[in-house]
């Protein structure tokens, strides 16, 4: 087996350690927060304490911080 297959493999797996790690964080609660789910941004509305982005065809949709956690998130931007 060669050492190039090993290390092509390492940055996958950095990365798939990375994108558990923010699915396992706690969601930010700053008003106006940005997060990403499934390829599209969601910003916390501070005075409903809701996500809002939008769906796949471009439909205003609004998440419930539970909802977000469920669907997966994370701080940049990715097609989880």
């Amino acid at each position: 087996m060669s050492t190039r297959t090993e290390t092509e493999s390492e940055p996958a797996k950095h990365r798939a350690v990375r994108a558990v790690t923010a699915v396992a964080a706690p969601l930010p609660t700053a008003p106006c927060s940005v997060v990403w789910s499934k390829g599209h941004a969601y910003v916390l509305e501070g005075f409903r304490a809701r996500w809002v982005g939008v769906d796949d065809r471009g439909r205003p949709q609004a998440l419930s911080g539970d909802e977000l956690q469920r669907r997966g998130w994370s701080r940049t931007r990715s097609n989880n």
